[in-house]
C-alpha cells in the first residue's frame, strides 16, 4: 500500500551489493533548519523506493523493503537486511525475489516475518488501473517467516484474501497483523504462548498499520471511519479489493480491554504510527498541513496519546513517513524524499533523536 500514497505525496540485487551513489551528491539538504529532534542524519538507500524499515530488537539492523535497481532488478518490491555498522550500506534480499512483498519485522529470535504475494503468482502483481479516484489495491498477500539459521521459510497463518502488515510486540509475545478473514480489514492478535488468535477491532472500515507501545498490551494504529453513504462506497471498493485512504485517523487500544480510543481528530490522511519510548507520545505522517495545496505533502508530527500537544518533527517539502524508534529510543528511522536524485524517489534515513 505504501508506494499509492508516496505517489500521492510525489504526484509530485544482489545480495550484499554496495551503492553507486553517495549521500553527499544530492541536491537536497538531509537535515532542515527546523528539524530540531534530530541530529546526525545518515542516509542509508540511494534510489527506487525503499521503506518500511524497522529496527530488531538490538537496534543493530533494520529490515525494510525495496524496488531499487541496483539491489533489485525485478523492480517489485522485495525484503531486504542492513546491518547498520557496515558503512557504507551492504544490502541482504531475504524474500524469495517471486511475486510483491511488504511489511516486514523481526521476531526476537531473528527470523523476519513479512508478506508476500508468491504463493499466489511468481509474477509482480500490478496497481489497477482507470480510476479517477486515490486508491490502494489489496493483493492477495500471506505472512511468511524466513529464518537466516537455516535459510528457510515457511507460511504462517495461511487464510484467503489480504494478511500483511505484521508486527511483533516488545516481549515477543504477541502478533499483530491486519488481516481481511473477517470479510473487512481488521487487526488481528496472535499470542505466541497460547497459540491462539482473535479479532481485535469490529468497525466498518480499514484498520492497519498498527505497533505495540513499550509495555506490549498497548497498540496505536491508523483507521478508516466511513460514515453513512461513505460505507456503501468504502464496502463496494472492497469488493474490488481496493481501499481509499484519503480519510484516517490515529487510534490506541489496550489490548485486554479492546476498547478503541480516537487520538487524532485532523483532516487528511494520518497514519503510519510509532509510540514515543515514554509510551506516552506518540509520532505519525500526515498531509493534513496541506490540504489547501492538494494534500501531497506529508510531514511526521508528534502528538500525545490524549490528543494535545500537536508538534510538526519534520519538514521535507515532499514526503516523510514511516518512522520507528530504536528500542533504547536514541534513534528514529524513517523513509523520504529528501535528498533525492529524481522525483519521486523514497529512501530511507536514520538520525540521532533529541529530545
Amino acid at each position: 500500500m505504501w508506494r499509492r500514497l508516496v505517489a500521492m505525496s510525489a504526484l509530485l540485487i544482489a545480495c550484499a551489493q554496495k551503492p553507486t551513489s553517495k549521500a553527499g551528491t544530492a541536491s537536497k539538504p538531509l537535515l532542515y533548519p527546523q528539524e530540531k529532534h534530530l541530529r546526525n542524519v545518515r542516509q542509508l538507500t540511494f534510489g527506487g523506493n525503499n521503506a518500511e524499515g524497522y529496527f530488531d530488537r538490538t537496534g543493530k539492523r533494520i529490515v525494510f523493503q525495496s524496488d531499487w535497481i541496483e539491489i533489485n532488478p525485478r523492480e517489485c518490491d522485495q525484503i531486504f537486511t542492513i546491518d547498520l555498522s557496515d558503512d557504507p550500506p551492504r544490502y541482504r534480499r531475504v524474500s524469495t525475489g517471486r511475486g510483491r512483498t511488504t511489511c516486514s519485522f523481526f521476531l526476537p529470535d531473528g527470523r523476519i516475518i513479512y508478506a508476500s504475494t508468491h504463493g499466489v503468482s511468481d509474477s509482480c502483481p500490478h496497481p489497477p488501473k482507470g480510476y479517477r479516484r486515490y486508491v490502494w489495491p489489496l493483493y492477495e498477500y500471506d505472512l511468511y517467516v524466513y529464518d537466516p539459521r537455516t535459510d528457510s521459510l515457511r507460511a504462517f497463518l495461511p487464510a484467503k484474501g489480504y494478511d500483511a502488515e505484521a508486527v511483533v510486540s516488545p516481549d515477543g509475545r504477541y502478533l499483530l497483523f491486519t488481516s481481511q478473514r473477517s470479510g473487512d480489514l481488521e487487526l488481528w492478535l496472535y499470542d505466541f504462548q497460547t497459540q491462539t488468535l482473535r479479532q481485535l477491532t469490529n468497525e466498518v472500515g480499514y484498520d492497519g498499520g498498527a505497533f505495540f507501545g513499550p509495555d506490549s498490551k498497548t497498540i496505536v494504529w491508523r483507521a478508516s471511519r466511513p460514515k453513512g453513504p461513505q460505507i456503501d462506497s468504502y464496502k463496494a471498493l472492497l469488493a474490488e479489493g481496493l481501499v481509499e485512504p484519503s480519510e484516517m485517523q490515529i487510534f490506541i487500544m489496550h489490548i485486554d480491554s479492546m476498547i478503541p480510543r480516537q487520538v487524532t481528530n485532523l483532516p487528511g490522511a494520518n497514519w503510519a504510527p510509532y509510540f514515543h519510548p515514554s509510551g506516552k507520545k506518540i509520532i505519525f505522517s500526515s498531509n493534513h498541513h496541506s490540504l489547501s495545496q492538494g494534500g501531497r505533502h506529508f510531514n511526521l508530527f508528534m502528538i500525545n496519546t490524549d490528543g494535545t500537544g500537536l508538534e510538526q518533527i519534520t519538514f521535507d517539502p515532499e514526503f516523510d513517513a514511516f518512522p520507528m524508534f530504536s528500542p533504547d529510543g536514541k534513534k528514529l528511522i524513517w523513509a523520504s524524499n529528501r535528498a533525492g536524485r529524481r522525483p519521486r524517489e523514497t529512501n530511507l534515513f536514520i538520525a540521532d533523536w533529541v529530545e
